[in-house]
């Protein structure tokens, strides 16, 4: 649907009428994209005092305790960039030797059960300077060494003290190459790691391609990282009603127009402009965006698609865009292939946030 149809009832609605998502096709300067290494706008007032642990759930607190002693064994000289000289730490001042044993924290659970909440504590929490401390997920961090090439990648990074990365996932070989690599050259660096994943580090790549062939590289990535499991059950459905029903092309039309900020596009549409911005450039895609309004929600039809959604709900979810949408409800998108196959956990995640910021939206159908 195009942003300039005109909804029923309009009376009461916005004179310029919704933006549209498909028209959108935005450029990001490579300095932008280390400038946003930081916990999304949603993280930003979290601590490790508002986490809530649940009280059937002990791991949740173990968890929490273990996070802040290791962001209060960052406060030495490191990576901040107190004593360091040059490339990778060649002709800087003698520093304190770097701890034994692993020098990054994995975070492992199920969907919603506070990992993300944790990791950006951890990066508040962490005595550094903004600048010396980068967030970001897996898929930003690889663009991030796409945009900048990878030796200029791990200058950029050396320098920090910490680095975060959400939702680690490696997808194929290149990746794993790349990121055993790229880790490898920051923790000599002397940068902590922080990650989040549904997938213990040793069992990174599992069912998504032949893992054995890369077994040397996934047992180093995990030789990084002390896992710390966190059981629990989602919170976003935790006593919570469950997702709205869809609403009428209608009423999404009418809520589009009467929203200030709001897009308004057809879901295939959406779909298909999707392929035409790269993944790294879908936070820009949703600046200013205050709603984002999709009529006729359809299952998605293959697998490079699927991603690509994924990737879009995970930006929303981090700015808290509210989603009302038309058509099937959003447990409806992926097909039982797709949940069964090796990507499962990324849709699963993808349900999970539209659902929740589906729920955020109710409120939309007053407007």
């Amino acid at each position: 649907m195009s942003s300039s149809t005109t909804a029923p009832g309009s009376s009461a609605l916005t004179e310029a009428g919704p933006l549209s998502l498909c028209e959108r096709e935005p450029h990001v300067p490579a300095d932008r994209l280390v400038a946003e290494m930081v916990p999304p706008p949603r993280f930003d007032s979290v601590r490790f005092s508002t986490y809530i642990p649940d009280p059937n759930q002990p791991s949740q607190t173990e968890a929490v305790t273990a996070l802040e002693g290791f962001a209060a064994g960052l406060g030495g000289a490191h990576a901040s960039g107190a004593g360091r000289r040059g490339f990778l730490g060649f002709g800087r001042a003698k520093a304190p030797k770097a701890p034994a044993g692993p020098r990054g924290v994995y975070l492992d659970g199920g969907y919603g059960v506070g990992k993300t909440h944790l990791l950006a504590s951890l990066w508040h929490a962490t005595p550094a300077e903004p600048s010396r401390k980068a967030f970001g997920t897996f898929v930003e961090l690889t663009n991030l060494v796409g945009a900048l090439g990878f030796q200029q990648t791990v200058r950029t990074l050396s320098e920090h003290r910490l680095l975060c990365i959400d939702e680690f996932e490696l997808d194929d070989p290149g990746d794993t190459v790349l990121v055993s690599t790229l880790l490898g050259k920051l923790v000599e660096a002397g940068v902590a790691l922080a990650a989040t994943s549904n997938t213990l580090p040793g069992k990174l790549g599992e069912g998504r391609f032949a893992a054995a062939d890369f077994l040397r590289e996934i047992q180093g990535l995990s030789a990084h990282f002390r896992a710390l499991r966190i059981d629990g059950e989602d919170y976003r459905h935790r006593g919570l009603p469950e997702a709205p029903a869809p609403f009428t092309d209608e009423q999404v039309a009418k809520a589009a127009y009467a929203t200030e900020g709001a897009s308004l596009d057809d879901f295939p549409h959406l779909l298909d402009h999707l392929a035409k911005v790269h993944p790294s450039r879908y936070g820009a895609l949703t600046d200013g965006l205050r709603a984002v309004c999709l009529t006729d929600v359809r299952p998605v039809p293959d697998q490079s698609t699927a991603l690509r959604l994924v990737v879009l709900a995970d930006r929303l979810y981090d700015r808290e865009v509210p989603v009302m949408a038309s058509g099937l409800p959003f447990d409806k998108l992926f097909s039982e292939e797709m949940l069964n196959g090796g990507y499962r956990k990324k849709y699963f995640r993808a349900i999970s946030r539209l659902t929740a910021l589906a729920r955020d939206a109710k409120g939309l159908a007053g407007s």
